[in-house]
C-alpha cells in the first residue's frame, strides 16, 4: 500500500472520529436533562417515580383563594342606599345583580349587618340597617368612563328598588375626573418585571426545570407549565412566577420535550414589600442558573448585568415609598385591586 494510500486512510479515520464525536455532542445538547433519579434509557422498577410531570399528584399545588376585600372609597365610588325598613340578607341576595361588573370594572354591594355592625356582603340569616354599591375607580383595562359609570347606576337603582330603598348617587362627571387622576397615577407606578433564564448548554425537560424550582420552593401553579413561590401569608398573591412552554409541560412525554429558556416574573404591586420579592427574585435566577447552566437574559435575549439589577433594585425602593405614600401599599388590598 502506498504512503498516499495510507495518509488517505489516517485522514478519513480522523474525519469519522470528529463526525462522530460531533454526532455525540449534539445528541447530548439536544437531549434535554432529566429530574434526579429518572436517568434517560434507564430501565425503572415500580418503586421508581417517572420524570416529573405538573400536577397535584406529585407537587402540592398552590391553593387559589378568592379575596374579596372590602370596598374603600379611596379607588371606588360609593353610593349609600337608605332603607324603610330593615332587610334580611335572603332578600338583598335575590335582588343584587348576577354579574359584578359594570363594564370592565368591578362593582360589588355591601350592607350594614345589624347584629355586628360591620360592612358585610349580605349574608343569609342576617339583617341589615343600610346598605352602600360601590365601583372600582381604574384597574389596568383603563380609568372608569361615562358609559361604565351609567351602567353601575343602573344595576344600583335596581337592586335598591326591589329593597324598597334609595340610593345617593355622587355626581357622575367628579367621579369620572377622579378616576381619570388615579388611573394616570397607577399608569405612572405599575411595575411588572421579569427575567429570562437561558440554558448555555444542553436543554432541559419540564420535570428537570420542576425539581430544580421545587428546591427553591416553587410549587405548581394551576396551568401547566407555570409555578409561583407562595408568600409567607396564607391566601396571599405568590411573590413570583416561574413558567415555561405549556405545550412541553403537556406533552405525552414531558420527560422529552426540551426546553431552552424559562421565565421569572414579579407583579410589584401585587406583593408586599416585606417579602422581599426582587431580592428573592434575583437569588432565585442566580441559583437557577448556576444550577442549571443558564444566563440570566432580558426579552431580547441579552445579558443582564449586575449592576443593572442593583438599579432596579433601588427603583423599586422608590417606588414602594411612592405607593406607600399615596395609602397604596404594594400588596395591599387597595393596590391589589387598583393594579388588576
Amino acid at each position: 500500500m502506498s504512503s498516499f494510500t495510507v495518509g488517505l486512510a489516517v485522514i478519513g479515520g480522523l474525519l469519522l472520529a470528529v463526525l462522530v464525536g460531533w454526532n455525540t455532542w449534539t445528541t447530548r445538547r439536544n437531549t434535554p436533562r432529566q429530574a434526579e433519579g429518572a436517568p434517560l434509557g434507564a430501565p425503572r422498577t415500580l418503586e421508581e417515580r417517572e420524570d416529573p410531570v405538573f400536577g397535584p399528584s406529585l407537587f402540592p399545588v398552590l391553593p387559589v383563594v378568592e379575596r374579596k376585600p372590602g370596598l374603600d372609597a379611596l379607588i371606588d365610588v360609593l353610593t349609600p342606599i337608605a332603607l324603610d325598613a330593615p332587610v334580611s340578607g335572603e332578600a338583598a341576595l335575590a335582588a343584587i345583580p348576577p354579574t359584578r361588573r359594570a363594564g370592565s370594572k368591578p362593582f360589588a354591594i355591601e350592607g350594614l349587618n345589624d347584629s355586628t355592625q360591620q360592612w358585610e356582603t349580605p349574608q343569609p340569616g342576617q339583617r341589615y340597617g343600610t346598605f352602600q354599591a360601590g365601583v372600582q375607580l381604574a384597574n389596568r383595562t383603563g380609568a372608569l368612563n361615562e358609559i361604565e359609570y351609567s351602567e353601575f347606576v343602573v344595576k344600583v337603582q335596581a337592586f335598591a328598588d326591589a329593597i324598597n330603598g334609595s340610593p345617593e348617587f355622587p355626581e357622575m362627571l367628579d367621579e369620572v375626573a377622579r378616576a381619570r387622576e388615579l388611573d394616570q397615577f397607577a399608569s405612572e407606578h405599575d411595575a411588572q418585571l421579569s427575567f429570562t433564564l437561558r440554558a448555555t448548554n444542553a436543554a432541559w425537560s419540564p420535570g428537570y426545570v420542576q425539581q430544580n424550582a421545587a428546591r427553591l420552593g416553587f410549587v405548581a401553579g394551576a396551568i401547566p407549565g407555570r409555578m409561583v413561590l407562595p408568600a409567607a401569608a396564607p391566601a396571599s398573591y405568590p411573590v413570583l412566577g416561574l413558567s415555561f412552554d405549556t405545550q412541553a409541560a403537556m406533552a405525552d412525554d414531558p420527560a422529552q420535550s426540551a426546553l431552552r429558556s424559562l421565565t421569572l416574573s414579579l407583579d410589584v404591586p401585587q406583593v408586599h414589600r416585606s417579602e422581599q420579592p426582587f431580592d428573592r427574585m434575583r437569588d432565585a435566577a442566580n441559583t437557577l442558573a448556576a444550577a442549571m447552566e443558564g444566563v440570566i437574559t432580558d426579552d431580547n435575549g441579552q445579558p443582564i448585568p449586575a449592576e443593572a439589577l442593583d438599579v432596579i433594585s433601588a427603583d423599586l425602593e422608590r417606588l414602594y415609598d411612592t405607593l406607600d405614600a399615596r395609602d397604596l401599599a404594594a400588596g395591599s388590598p387597595q393596590a391589589r385591586r387598583l393594579f388588576s
